[in-house]
C-alpha cells in the first residue's frame, strides 16, 4: 500500500469535489450492482491508476469507499461495483435502494492505496467475492501493457460471481480462472498450487474479505514470499473498535484550539464528530485510509489494517476511526 497523506483528512465539502451523473446501473450478480458515473457536460474525468478508489456520498452524510473497476484508459466514465452488505450501516443499502439513473452523485477524485508495482515478473491477481472490483482494473491495465498475469476469482456460488461475462469476453480471458465453493473439485481454489514459489520480480495482489485474505497471505508467506511482494486490500476489518480495558485519553486539535475527551467506550472519530470537528471518514473500520489524520505529539495505539510499519514508525499520523492513544494526550491537526 502507498503512504497516506494526512492532509486528506478534511471535510466532505473539500474532498467530494466532483458532481457526476449516474448514467447506468446494472445487476451484476446476486447482491451486486454496478454503476456508471459520467461528467454531466460530457468532459473527460480525472485520470486514475489501477487499484484506485473513490469516496462516494451514498446518501446525505454517508460516505463510503468503492474501487474503480473499469480500464484506467477509459476517461469517459467511472465504473464501480457495490455489494449490498448484510450488516450495512446505511451505505450499500442506500446505493441499492435509492440510486436512480440520471441523479447526481458527489465523489472524490480517484485515490490509490493499492497500486501495481512496475516490473516484468509474474503477477498474480487473487479476488474473493466483491474483491474482484479493483483487480478488474488491474487486469485491464496489465493486458494493455502486454504484461503476463493470472487472475483467480473465487465466490461462494456462480450466482455470486460478478462481471463474469465481461471476463469471458475480455482479451485476457485465457488468463482468468473462476472458482466457486460449491463447484466440482477440479475447479476448487488451491492457494498453494496457484501461488507457488516466488520469483525475484513476482508480485501478488489479493482483495476480498478478511478470512480469504488471511488464507492467501499465510499460504504465500509459508511458500517463502517476501512481504514486499505481497499486496492486499481489505473490504472489511476484523475485531472490535472499542475493547474492554481501553482507557480514556485526550485529543488536542492544534489547528482548531480545541481539546476533546475520548471516553473508554467511544472511538476518537466519534468523540471528534460529537465535538463538531469535521474529519473525513468512510469505512469506520481502519481499512480505507480516508480518515488518516496528522499527529504532532503523543504516541498512537494503531489498530488499523491500512498503515504500513514505516507509517507507524514515523509516528506522524493515525486513524481516529479505530486507533487510540498510548499516551494520555494526543496532539493532532485536521
Amino acid at each position: 500500500m502507498s503512504t497516506p497523506t494526512p492532509s486528506l483528512a478534511s471535510g466532505p465539502s473539500t474532498v467530494l469535489e466532483l458532481a457526476l451523473r449516474l448514467k447506468s446501473r446494472r445487476d451484476e450478480a446476486q447482491g451486486i450492482v454496478s454503476f456508471e458515473l459520467i461528467d454531466p457536460a460530457g468532459a473527460a474525468l480525472p485520470p486514475f491508476e489501477a487499484g484506485s478508489h473513490l469516496l462516494v456520498e451514498c446518501a446525505p452524510g454517508v460516505v463510503r469507499s468503492y474501487s474503480l473497476c473499469n480500464a484506467p484508459s477509459q476517461r469517459s466514465a467511472y465504473l464501480i461495483g457495490v455489494l449490498r452488505e448484510p450488516q450495512s450501516r446505511g451505505g450499500s443499502v442506500a446505493v441499492h435502494e435509492r440510486w436512480q439513473v440520471g441523479q447526481t452523485v458527489r465523489v472524490s477524485r480517484p485515490r490509490n492505496h493499492f497500486p501495481l508495482a512496475e516490473g516484468d515478473g509474474r503477477v498474480l491477481l487473487l479476488a474473493g467475492g466483491i474483491g474482484i472490483t479493483p483487480l478488474l482494473a488491474m487486469a485491464e491495465h496489465l493486458s494493455a501493457q502486454g504484461r503476463p498475469f493470472e487472475l483467480h476469482y473465487g465466490t461462494r456460488t456462480a450466482a455470486h460471481a460478478a462481471f463474469v461475462e465481461r471476463l469471458r469476453c475480455a482479451p485476457f480471458a485465457n488468463s482468468v480462472h473462476i472458482h466457486h465453493d460449491d463447484g466440482p473439485p477440479e475447479q476448487a481454489f488451491d492457494a498453494a498450487r496457484v501461488i507457488g514459489a516466488p520469483g525475484a520480480g513476482d508480485h501478488l495482489y489479493a482483495c476480498g474479505p478478511a478470512g480469504y485474505l488471511a488464507h492467501v497471505m499465510q499460504t504465500a508467506e509459508g511458500l517463502g514470499w517476501p512481504a514486499a511482494q505481497l499486496h492486499q486490500e481489505l473490504f472489511q476489518a476484523s475485531g472490535e473498535l472499542v475493547v474492554a480495558g481501553d482507557a480514556p485519553f485526550e485529543i488536542v486539535v492544534a489547528n482548531r484550539g480545541v481539546t476533546v475527551q475520548v471516553p473508554a467506550d467511544e472511538t476518537a472519530l466519534q468523540a471528534l464528530t460529537r465535538a463538531g470537528i469535521d474529519v473525513m471518514w468512510s469505512c469506520e473500520q481502519g481499512v480505507c485510509g480516508s480518515c488518516v489524520t496528522a499527529v504532532l505529539e503523543g504516541r498512537p495505539d494503531h489498530r488499523d489494517q491500512y498503515l504500513t510499519e514505516a507509517d507507524r514508525t514515523r509516528n506522524d499520523c493515525f486513524m481516529p476511526c479505530c486507533s487510540r492513544s498510548l499516551t494520555p494526550r494526543l496532539v493532532i491537526e485536521v
